[in-house]
């Protein structure tokens, strides 16, 4: 007969044995309104800081630079054990500078259109959605609890900040609606999953990540419309100027929600069970 501490004990030795890490709490932040905003303002962030690197700096050293801090800011975010708001969003902020590259260059060195893009990238984000949901059976941020989790979470938000970019490129561009439209356009677009969710009793889930994937253009066409110069549609600001004046408005909001705390995870309360099958549960989730 076997009796529980040893059950345990082998279970434990198991867990440590495997290659992926358990953290004590979800490594994204919890859902308050300015994660929104500040989901928005890293797009914009992208979209004006690739496209001031392309144009001042050789086109191929902005790519590696872009990807070199991508790189970094993933190591980062996925070597530390907890969430930490300064860590997150800038993982966030150098996907978007990256995603809006990798989008770019499919157009711009390959001569991909933007249709052709928007598909591939979008069968990319569902194949990436299908396979997290097989392996891990849910597709929710509140369950970023292991490594291999996170790893699913950060592939699927590299593919949906492409996605926006090249969906948003293709409205502004090759469907000719400029800027200012496109970012109506998708703005007007992200409210319906919201209402969905509101009103209809849209899944949670489903409803997060369509928001999500359409945050990306309204921000990039927000972003382009600003930065581009008159004769291309824009305001002509200029995107090193964009680039500088969100990038200060994210570093206020990620400094607001580091020092309250504000979108911190909070650890599951413990199942409590009576006799036996408390101890089974403790040896099932360890």
């Amino acid at each position: 007969m076997v009796d529980g501490s040893s059950v345990a004990s082998g279970h434990s030795a198991a867990a440590g044995r495997a290659p992926f890490r358990r953290f004590a709490t979800s490594k994204v932040p919890r859902i308050v309104v300015l994660f929104w905003v500040t989901k928005a303002l890293t797009t914009a962030f992208g979209e004006s800081t690739s496209d001031w690197m392309v144009h001042r700096i050789a086109p191929i050293a902005a790519v590696l630079i872009g990807f070199a801090g991508f790189c970094v800011a993933l190591v980062l975010q996925l070597r530390a054990d907890r969430y930490s708001a300064w860590r997150y969003w800038f993982a966030v902020a150098m996907v978007g500078v990256f995603g809006t590259m990798a989008a770019d260059v499919l157009h711009v060195g390959f001569h991909v259109p933007y249709a052709v893009s928007t598909v591939v990238f979008a069968i990319v984000l569902g194949g990436v959605f299908l396979t997290w949901y097989r392996s891990e059976g849910t597709l929710s941020i509140h369950s970023i609890t292991t490594s291999r989790r996170e790893l699913f979470y950060w592939a699927a938000v590299v593919s949906t900040f492409a996605l926006g970019t090249a969906a948003g490129d293709m409205t502004a561009m090759t469907l000719g609606l400029g800027y200012g439209a496109s970012a109506l356009v998708f703005a007007a677009l992200i409210t319906v999953p919201a209402l969905g969710y509101r009103l209809v009793g849209l899944q949670a889930v489903a409803a997060f990540w369509a928001a999500y994937v359409l945050t990306r253009p309204v921000g990039a066409s927000v972003a382009d419309w600003l930065g581009k110069p008159t004769g291309s549609g824009g305001v002509g600001i200029g995107a090193g100027v964009v680039a500088m004046v969100i990038g200060l408005a994210i570093v206020a909001g990620v400094a607001y929600l580091a020092i309250t705390g504000a979108d911190a995870p909070r650890a599951a309360a413990p199942r409590r069970l009576p006799g036996p099958a408390a101890r089974s549960a403790v040896i099932a989730e360890s």
